[in-house]
Protein backbone atom coordinates (compact mmCIF):
# COMPACT_ATOMS: atom_id res chain seq x y z
CA UNK A 1 0.00 0.00 0.00
CA UNK A 2 1.58 3.40 -0.72
CA UNK A 3 -1.26 5.88 0.02
CA UNK A 4 -1.61 6.59 3.51
CA UNK A 5 -1.55 2.68 4.33
CA UNK A 6 -5.64 2.19 3.40
CA UNK A 7 -7.35 -0.47 1.83
CA UNK A 8 -10.56 0.33 0.29
CA UNK A 9 -13.61 -2.71 0.31
CA UNK A 10 -16.95 -1.52 -1.89
CA UNK A 11 -19.67 -3.71 -1.01
CA UNK A 12 -21.48 -4.38 -4.41
CA UNK A 13 -23.28 -7.46 -3.37
CA UNK A 14 -27.06 -5.85 -2.91
CA UNK A 15 -29.93 -7.50 -4.87
CA UNK A 16 -31.07 -3.98 -6.09
CA UNK A 17 -34.73 -5.48 -6.01
CA UNK A 18 -36.64 -2.01 -6.10
CA UNK A 19 -35.17 -1.56 -9.25
CA UNK A 20 -36.97 -4.18 -10.94
CA UNK A 21 -36.50 -5.51 -14.12
CA UNK A 22 -33.55 -3.22 -14.43
CA UNK A 23 -31.60 -5.83 -11.84
CA UNK A 24 -32.95 -8.79 -13.24
CA UNK A 25 -30.06 -10.23 -15.14
CA UNK A 26 -27.80 -7.33 -13.60
CA UNK A 27 -26.09 -6.08 -10.49
CA UNK A 28 -27.51 -3.04 -9.01
CA UNK A 29 -24.02 -1.25 -9.13
CA UNK A 30 -23.82 -2.10 -13.21
CA UNK A 31 -26.87 -0.44 -13.92
CA UNK A 32 -25.75 2.48 -16.62
CA UNK A 33 -26.18 5.95 -15.28
CA UNK A 34 -25.48 9.37 -17.07
CA UNK A 35 -25.37 8.69 -20.30
CA UNK A 36 -22.06 6.47 -20.31
CA UNK A 37 -21.37 5.60 -16.74
CA UNK A 38 -22.30 2.48 -14.70
CA UNK A 39 -22.83 3.27 -11.07
CA UNK A 40 -19.67 1.56 -9.74
CA UNK A 41 -17.75 3.70 -11.81
CA UNK A 42 -18.09 6.41 -8.97
CA UNK A 43 -16.95 4.48 -5.59
CA UNK A 44 -14.25 3.24 -8.26
CA UNK A 45 -13.17 6.70 -9.43
CA UNK A 46 -13.22 8.13 -5.67
CA UNK A 47 -10.84 5.50 -4.83
CA UNK A 48 -8.44 6.12 -7.97
CA UNK A 49 -8.63 10.68 -7.30
CA UNK A 50 -8.08 9.82 -3.35
CA UNK A 51 -4.90 7.66 -4.04
CA UNK A 52 -5.89 4.81 -2.64
CA UNK A 53 -4.53 1.62 -5.03
CA UNK A 54 -5.89 -1.93 -3.76
CA UNK A 55 -9.39 -1.86 -3.83
CA UNK A 56 -11.93 -5.46 -3.04
CA UNK A 57 -14.97 -5.39 -4.77
CA UNK A 58 -17.56 -7.77 -2.93
CA UNK A 59 -20.47 -8.82 -5.37
CA UNK A 60 -23.09 -11.31 -4.85
CA UNK A 61 -25.78 -11.53 -7.00
CA UNK A 62 -26.37 -11.49 -11.00
CA UNK A 63 -22.95 -10.48 -10.62
CA UNK A 64 -21.35 -11.84 -13.87
CA UNK A 65 -21.17 -8.52 -15.99
CA UNK A 66 -20.33 -6.66 -12.87
CA UNK A 67 -17.09 -9.09 -12.26
CA UNK A 68 -15.80 -8.96 -15.40
CA UNK A 69 -16.93 -5.25 -15.62
CA UNK A 70 -14.43 -4.12 -12.74
CA UNK A 71 -11.94 -7.20 -13.10
CA UNK A 72 -10.41 -4.44 -16.00
CA UNK A 73 -8.81 -2.06 -13.26
CA UNK A 74 -6.78 -0.30 -15.93
CA UNK A 75 -10.18 1.92 -16.19
CA UNK A 76 -9.49 3.54 -13.33
CA UNK A 77 -5.87 3.48 -13.12
CA UNK A 78 -5.85 0.79 -10.66
CA UNK A 79 -3.87 -1.73 -12.99
CA UNK A 80 -0.14 -0.71 -11.99
CA UNK A 81 2.64 -3.19 -9.58
CA UNK A 82 1.10 -2.86 -5.90
CA UNK A 83 -2.34 -2.19 -7.45
CA UNK A 84 -5.62 -3.47 -8.50
CA UNK A 85 -9.20 -4.07 -7.98
CA UNK A 86 -10.21 -7.16 -7.22
CA UNK A 87 -13.65 -9.32 -7.44
CA UNK A 88 -14.21 -11.05 -4.12
CA UNK A 89 -17.46 -13.44 -4.37
CA UNK A 90 -18.61 -14.75 -1.46
CA UNK A 91 -17.25 -18.13 0.16
CA UNK A 92 -19.36 -19.60 2.71
CA UNK A 93 -22.18 -21.79 2.28
CA UNK A 94 -25.42 -19.92 4.46
CA UNK A 95 -28.47 -21.67 5.36
CA UNK A 96 -29.57 -22.96 1.86
CA UNK A 97 -26.71 -23.71 0.86
CA UNK A 98 -26.12 -20.75 -1.31
CA UNK A 99 -22.74 -18.75 -1.17
CA UNK A 100 -23.82 -15.81 0.40
CA UNK A 101 -22.43 -12.43 2.73
CA UNK A 102 -25.31 -12.58 5.44
CA UNK A 103 -24.90 -9.23 5.90
CA UNK A 104 -22.14 -6.12 5.28
CA UNK A 105 -19.96 -7.33 8.28
CA UNK A 106 -19.95 -10.53 7.31
CA UNK A 107 -18.80 -9.57 3.22
CA UNK A 108 -15.64 -8.28 5.11
CA UNK A 109 -15.41 -11.16 8.01
CA UNK A 110 -15.17 -13.64 4.83
CA UNK A 111 -12.28 -11.97 3.41
CA UNK A 112 -9.88 -10.90 5.97
CA UNK A 113 -7.12 -13.10 4.89
CA UNK A 114 -7.20 -11.05 1.54
CA UNK A 115 -7.20 -7.83 3.47
CA UNK A 116 -3.97 -8.94 5.92
CA UNK A 117 -2.42 -9.46 2.59
CA UNK A 118 -1.72 -6.48 2.76
CA UNK A 119 -1.49 -5.51 5.81
CA UNK A 120 -2.91 -1.97 5.77
CA UNK A 121 -3.29 0.55 9.15
CA UNK A 122 -6.71 1.31 7.86
CA UNK A 123 -9.69 -0.11 6.24
CA UNK A 124 -12.23 1.88 4.07
CA UNK A 125 -15.76 0.16 3.28
CA UNK A 126 -18.05 1.56 0.83
CA UNK A 127 -21.34 0.92 -0.77
CA UNK A 128 -21.43 0.06 -3.90
CA UNK A 129 -24.52 1.51 -5.04
CA UNK A 130 -24.57 5.61 -4.88
CA UNK A 131 -23.68 8.01 -7.21
CA UNK A 132 -21.26 11.35 -5.59
CA UNK A 133 -17.55 12.33 -5.82
CA UNK A 134 -15.71 12.44 -2.60
CA UNK A 135 -12.01 12.55 -1.55
CA UNK A 136 -11.19 9.91 0.92
CA UNK A 137 -8.29 10.69 1.95
CA UNK A 138 -9.42 13.89 3.24
CA UNK A 139 -11.82 11.91 5.33
CA UNK A 140 -8.59 9.77 6.35
CA UNK A 141 -6.62 13.00 7.43
CA UNK A 142 -9.64 14.21 9.49
CA UNK A 143 -9.75 10.17 11.37
CA UNK A 144 -6.51 10.84 12.41
CA UNK A 145 -6.41 14.36 13.56
CA UNK A 146 -9.68 12.87 15.69
CA UNK A 147 -7.65 10.17 17.01
CA UNK A 148 -10.69 8.23 16.30
CA UNK A 149 -11.68 4.46 16.37
CA UNK A 150 -14.04 4.59 13.67
CA UNK A 151 -15.01 7.52 11.41
CA UNK A 152 -18.46 7.51 9.58
CA UNK A 153 -19.60 9.88 6.60
CA UNK A 154 -22.85 11.68 7.12
CA UNK A 155 -24.73 13.63 5.05
CA UNK A 156 -27.01 16.58 6.60
CA UNK A 157 -30.77 15.16 5.48
CA UNK A 158 -34.29 17.00 6.01
CA UNK A 159 -35.35 16.78 8.84
CA UNK A 160 -38.56 15.63 7.81
CA UNK A 161 -36.98 12.66 5.78
CA UNK A 162 -34.29 11.18 8.37
CA UNK A 163 -36.31 9.00 9.71
CA UNK A 164 -35.61 6.80 6.08
CA UNK A 165 -32.04 7.00 7.50
CA UNK A 166 -29.40 6.00 10.05
CA UNK A 167 -29.22 8.51 12.17
CA UNK A 168 -25.74 9.74 14.48
CA UNK A 169 -26.49 12.12 17.14
CA UNK A 170 -22.85 13.54 17.77
CA UNK A 171 -21.72 16.43 20.21
CA UNK A 172 -20.25 19.80 18.90
CA UNK A 173 -16.73 18.24 18.37
CA UNK A 174 -18.36 15.70 15.85
CA UNK A 175 -17.91 12.65 17.99
CA UNK A 176 -20.65 10.11 18.00
CA UNK A 177 -22.64 9.59 21.25
CA UNK A 178 -25.30 7.87 19.95
CA UNK A 179 -26.70 6.02 16.63
CA UNK A 180 -30.43 5.38 15.86
CA UNK A 181 -31.38 3.19 12.76
CA UNK A 182 -33.75 5.09 11.22
CA UNK A 183 -35.37 6.54 14.44
CA UNK A 184 -39.65 7.28 14.32
CA UNK A 185 -38.71 11.00 16.11
CA UNK A 186 -34.89 11.38 15.30
CA UNK A 187 -32.94 13.61 17.18
CA UNK A 188 -30.86 15.15 14.33
CA UNK A 189 -30.47 15.36 10.99
CA UNK A 190 -27.16 13.68 10.28
CA UNK A 191 -27.76 10.30 8.21
CA UNK A 192 -24.72 8.06 7.84
CA UNK A 193 -23.83 7.58 3.89
CA UNK A 194 -23.05 3.91 4.72
CA UNK A 195 -19.05 5.12 4.05
CA UNK A 196 -16.53 4.04 7.18
CA UNK A 197 -12.72 4.01 8.24
CA UNK A 198 -11.89 1.58 10.47
CA UNK A 199 -8.42 1.10 12.44
CA UNK A 200 -7.56 -2.50 10.93
CA UNK A 201 -7.16 -3.90 13.89
CA UNK A 202 -9.31 -3.23 16.59
CA UNK A 203 -11.92 -4.00 13.13
CA UNK A 204 -10.68 -7.37 12.73
CA UNK A 205 -10.82 -8.32 16.67
CA UNK A 206 -14.36 -7.09 16.72
CA UNK A 207 -15.12 -8.82 13.55
CA UNK A 208 -13.78 -12.42 14.62
CA UNK A 209 -16.25 -12.07 17.64
CA UNK A 210 -19.24 -11.36 15.88
CA UNK A 211 -18.27 -13.82 13.60
CA UNK A 212 -19.07 -16.38 16.43
CA UNK A 213 -21.94 -14.38 17.96
CA UNK A 214 -24.95 -16.52 16.70
CA UNK A 215 -27.35 -13.96 17.42
CA UNK A 216 -25.83 -11.08 15.04
CA UNK A 217 -27.15 -9.81 12.28
CA UNK A 218 -23.49 -9.38 10.74
CA UNK A 219 -24.08 -5.76 9.99
CA UNK A 220 -22.14 -2.48 10.69
CA UNK A 221 -24.79 -0.49 10.96
CA UNK A 222 -26.99 -3.16 13.38
CA UNK A 223 -24.21 -4.96 15.15
CA UNK A 224 -20.65 -3.13 14.22
CA UNK A 225 -21.02 -0.10 15.13
CA UNK A 226 -23.66 -0.20 18.60
CA UNK A 227 -20.75 -2.58 19.84
CA UNK A 228 -17.96 0.46 19.32
CA UNK A 229 -20.34 2.45 20.97
CA UNK A 230 -20.80 0.37 23.89
CA UNK A 231 -17.19 -0.51 24.28
CA UNK A 232 -16.84 3.45 24.69
CA UNK A 233 -14.81 3.49 21.16
CA UNK A 234 -14.11 7.09 20.21
CA UNK A 235 -16.38 7.47 16.82
CA UNK A 236 -16.83 10.35 14.68
CA UNK A 237 -18.71 12.03 12.18
CA UNK A 238 -17.48 12.85 8.52
CA UNK A 239 -19.63 15.59 7.54
CA UNK A 240 -20.21 15.64 3.86
CA UNK A 241 -20.94 18.28 1.95
CA UNK A 242 -22.07 17.76 -2.17
CA UNK A 243 -24.28 15.62 -4.51
CA UNK A 244 -25.12 12.53 -3.46
CA UNK A 245 -28.14 10.04 -4.53
CA UNK A 246 -28.69 7.00 -3.39
CA UNK A 247 -29.83 5.65 -6.54
CA UNK A 248 -32.11 2.41 -5.25
CA UNK A 249 -35.25 2.92 -6.90
CA UNK A 250 -36.69 3.80 -10.67
CA UNK A 251 -37.96 7.09 -9.52
CA UNK A 252 -34.64 7.63 -7.84
CA UNK A 253 -32.15 6.36 -11.04
CA UNK A 254 -34.47 8.82 -13.29
CA UNK A 255 -34.22 12.16 -10.64
CA UNK A 256 -30.38 11.12 -10.62
CA UNK A 257 -30.34 11.36 -14.45
CA UNK A 258 -32.74 14.34 -14.39
CA UNK A 259 -29.99 16.17 -12.24
CA UNK A 260 -27.75 16.25 -15.09
CA UNK A 261 -29.77 18.77 -16.89
CA UNK A 262 -29.84 21.52 -14.17
CA UNK A 263 -26.91 23.61 -15.10
CA UNK A 264 -25.80 23.72 -11.13
CA UNK A 265 -25.88 20.71 -10.45
CA UNK A 266 -23.16 19.65 -8.00
CA UNK A 267 -21.88 16.57 -9.89
CA UNK A 268 -20.19 18.56 -12.81
CA UNK A 269 -19.23 14.78 -14.75
CA UNK A 270 -16.83 17.29 -16.92
CA UNK A 271 -14.84 18.48 -13.99
CA UNK A 272 -11.32 17.72 -15.36
CA UNK A 273 -9.80 17.71 -11.26
CA UNK A 274 -11.76 15.02 -10.70
CA UNK A 275 -12.59 12.55 -13.43
CA UNK A 276 -15.52 9.70 -13.42
CA UNK A 277 -13.11 6.76 -15.21
CA UNK A 278 -15.54 4.66 -17.49
CA UNK A 279 -15.47 1.95 -20.21
CA UNK A 280 -14.31 3.60 -23.31
CA UNK A 281 -17.01 2.56 -26.15
CA UNK A 282 -15.95 3.72 -29.60
CA UNK A 283 -18.71 4.40 -31.43
CA UNK A 284 -19.56 7.30 -34.02
CA UNK A 285 -20.47 11.15 -32.74
CA UNK A 286 -23.65 11.80 -32.04
CA UNK A 287 -26.08 12.90 -35.04
CA UNK A 288 -28.68 15.62 -34.93
CA UNK A 289 -30.90 15.52 -37.97
CA UNK A 290 -32.10 18.87 -39.91
CA UNK A 291 -35.82 18.41 -38.65
CA UNK A 292 -34.58 17.26 -35.09
CA UNK A 293 -35.97 19.10 -32.17
CA UNK A 294 -34.18 19.51 -29.26
CA UNK A 295 -35.01 21.56 -25.73
CA UNK A 296 -32.52 20.95 -22.04
CA UNK A 297 -31.34 17.46 -23.36
CA UNK A 298 -28.01 15.59 -22.18
CA UNK A 299 -27.16 13.50 -25.88
CA UNK A 300 -24.18 11.18 -25.12
CA UNK A 301 -21.66 10.25 -28.01
CA UNK A 302 -23.22 7.38 -30.83
CA UNK A 303 -26.56 8.92 -30.45
CA UNK A 304 -28.83 9.48 -33.47
CA UNK A 305 -32.13 12.09 -33.58
CA UNK A 306 -34.06 13.00 -35.93
CA UNK A 307 -37.62 13.43 -34.13
CA UNK A 308 -38.28 15.72 -30.47
CA UNK A 309 -36.10 15.58 -27.39
CA UNK A 310 -37.30 17.61 -24.66
CA UNK A 311 -36.03 17.83 -20.98
CA UNK A 312 -34.44 14.12 -21.38
CA UNK A 313 -30.93 12.30 -20.90
CA UNK A 314 -30.45 9.94 -24.24
CA UNK A 315 -27.29 6.96 -23.45
CA UNK A 316 -24.76 6.01 -25.65
CA UNK A 317 -26.22 4.63 -29.04
CA UNK A 318 -29.89 5.44 -28.38
CA UNK A 319 -31.98 6.61 -31.36
CA UNK A 320 -35.09 8.70 -32.17
CA UNK A 321 -36.64 8.49 -35.42
CA UNK A 322 -38.73 11.21 -37.31
CA UNK A 323 -41.70 12.17 -35.64
CA UNK A 324 -41.50 10.35 -32.64
CA UNK A 325 -41.33 12.35 -29.27
CA UNK A 326 -39.22 11.82 -26.10
CA UNK A 327 -40.24 13.96 -22.99
CA UNK A 328 -38.90 14.13 -19.87
CA UNK A 329 -37.19 10.43 -20.27
CA UNK A 330 -34.41 8.25 -19.68
CA UNK A 331 -33.50 6.63 -22.60
CA UNK A 332 -30.87 4.39 -22.02
CA UNK A 333 -27.24 2.18 -24.18
CA UNK A 334 -29.19 1.44 -27.36
CA UNK A 335 -32.53 1.99 -26.99
CA UNK A 336 -34.90 2.50 -30.37
CA UNK A 337 -38.05 5.14 -30.29
CA UNK A 338 -39.72 4.35 -33.71
CA UNK A 339 -41.31 6.50 -35.72
CA UNK A 340 -44.30 8.47 -34.38
CA UNK A 341 -43.99 7.15 -30.87
CA UNK A 342 -44.13 8.64 -27.66
CA UNK A 343 -42.16 8.42 -24.55
CA UNK A 344 -43.03 9.98 -21.59
CA UNK A 345 -41.92 10.44 -17.81
CA UNK A 346 -40.39 6.93 -18.47
CA UNK A 347 -37.27 4.93 -18.06
CA UNK A 348 -36.28 2.36 -20.94
CA UNK A 349 -33.84 -0.23 -20.02
CA UNK A 350 -30.85 -1.08 -22.05
CA UNK A 351 -31.41 -2.24 -25.95
CA UNK A 352 -35.38 -1.72 -25.36
CA UNK A 353 -37.03 -0.78 -29.12
CA UNK A 354 -40.71 1.06 -28.49
CA UNK A 355 -42.61 0.29 -31.79
CA UNK A 356 -44.29 2.93 -34.41
CA UNK A 357 -47.00 5.23 -32.89
CA UNK A 358 -46.53 3.33 -29.40
CA UNK A 359 -46.95 5.77 -26.40
CA UNK A 360 -45.32 4.87 -23.36
CA UNK A 361 -46.02 7.04 -19.85
CA UNK A 362 -47.73 9.53 -18.92
CA UNK A 363 -47.21 13.30 -18.27
CA UNK A 364 -49.47 12.68 -15.42
CA UNK A 365 -48.05 9.67 -13.48
CA UNK A 366 -46.78 9.64 -10.11
CA UNK A 367 -44.14 7.72 -10.72
CA UNK A 368 -42.16 6.65 -13.73
CA UNK A 369 -42.71 4.14 -15.94
CA UNK A 370 -39.89 1.67 -16.32
CA UNK A 371 -39.83 0.06 -19.72
CA UNK A 372 -37.68 -3.43 -19.79
CA UNK A 373 -39.08 -4.98 -22.96
CA UNK A 374 -39.69 -3.98 -26.29
CA UNK A 375 -43.34 -2.30 -26.85
CA UNK A 376 -45.20 -3.57 -29.85
CA UNK A 377 -45.98 -0.68 -32.32
CA UNK A 378 -48.94 -0.31 -35.19
CA UNK A 379 -47.86 -2.46 -37.65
Amino acid sequence: MKHNNMLAMILAGGRGSRLHDLTNKVAKPAVSYGGKYRIVDFPLSNCANSGIDVVGVLTQYESILLNSYVAAGRRWGLDARDSGVYVLPPREKADAGLDVYRGTADAISQNIDFIDTYSPEYVLILSGDHIYKMNYAKMLAEHKANDADATIAVLQVPLKEASRFGIMNTDDSGRILEFEEKPETPKSNLASMGIYIFNWKSLRRLLIADMKDSASSHDFGKDIIPQLLSDGKHLHAYKFKGYWKDVGTIDSLWEANMDLLNKNNELDLNDPTWKIYTEDRSTLPHYIGPDANIKGAFITQGCSIDGDVEHSVLFTGAKVHAGAKVIDSVLMPDVVVEEGAVVCRALVADGVTIGRSAQVGSPDSENIQLIAKKVKGVE
